[in-house]
């Protein structure tokens, strides 16, 4: 089966994400653990938990992807926002373990100037303060557009990060087709090619999720702006090649297209009937 939905807001808990989520057709979801632009987490429902986990296990679906705040910066030139990702971070991992065994994905960052290199090194010291042993989730670096100084806009960038984490057993990979497009990877005229050196240098085995997303720009545009599916520079014949390859059609996909509810139901619909089972 299929596994693809889109984000949706935790406003309301988790039994109202689950419910959500089928309403649109999805198999799974992305959600964000706080607002997306920062601030403190509303506090965990365990009774709602239950609900939610009792009604994905009953729809027999899997992994869920949560997302970080965009303003978790591990790598800034700033302290207190450094200070500010290093506990959000940490909560976050916390509150992960109420739905045991999912995705905890996140922006690298961006180093403002100090270089890749440092961008590097801070992210992994931040990985290495709150990666632990028991913990269930498994926590994911995403694929950057390259905008501006932000890490993450190789696959070299990435592996630079993994190497550096003790407990690299926790740790996997988000591609975002957006990003890596923009990034300067053909994913449109060289599937195979792009996946062949993702293997080579971060290894298939780390990818984990796809944030499945058309681009407004060309190739190498390095501008980070998603179109929905099939009306943006990427192309829906990309996609369908993409979702039915066999190194990513087990993956979830999370749409994260400027859409609303119906534009999200369309989407996966046109997905679903695109993947051959």
């Amino acid at each position: 089966m299929m596994k693809i939905g889109s984000h949706i807001s935790s406003a309301r808990g988790y039994e109202a994400m689950g419910k959500q989520a089928l309403k649109l057709g999805a198999s799974t979801f992305a959600f964000f653990t706080r607002n997306p632009r920062g601030g403190s987490a509303k506090a965990v429902d365990e009774a709602d938990v239950k609900k939610f986990l009792e009604l994905w296990k009953a729809e027999g679906y899997g992994k869920i992807v949560a997302h970080a705040p965009y303003t978790l910066n591990a790598c800034s030139d700033k302290p207190e926002v450094r200070r500010f990702a290093r506990e959000a971070f940490a909560e976050d991992l916390k509150r992960m373990e109420y739905t045991p065994g999912n995705y905890y994905n996140f922006h690298p960052g961006s180093h403002v100037g100090q270089g890749a290199e440092e961008g590097v090194r801070l992210i992994a010291n931040l990985l290495n303060e709150n990666l632990y042993e028991e913990m269930t989730t498994t926590v994911l670096l995403e694929t950057m557009a390259g905008k501006g100084s932000e890490i993450g806009r190789s696959f070299e960038e990435l592996r630079a990060i993994l190497d550096r984490v003790r407990l690299s057993d926790k740790m996997g990979v988000c591609l975002d087709t957006c990003h890596v497009w923009d990034a300067g990877y053909d994913i449109a005229g060289d599937l195979d090619g792009v996946l062949q050196e993702f293997d080579r240098i971060v290894g298939l085995d780390r990818l984990k999720a796809v944030h499945i997303n058309d681009s407004l720009n060309g190739l190498e545009s390095r501008k980070d702006r998603h179109a929905r599916i099939g009306e943006g520079c990427i192309g829906l014949e990309a996609f369908v090649r993409l979702i039915n390859h066999p190194a990513l059609r087990e993956l979830p996909f999370i749409l994260e297209t400027p859409n609303d509810d119906a534009g999200w139901t369309r989407e996966i619909a046109m997905l679903r009937e695109a993947y051959r089972e």
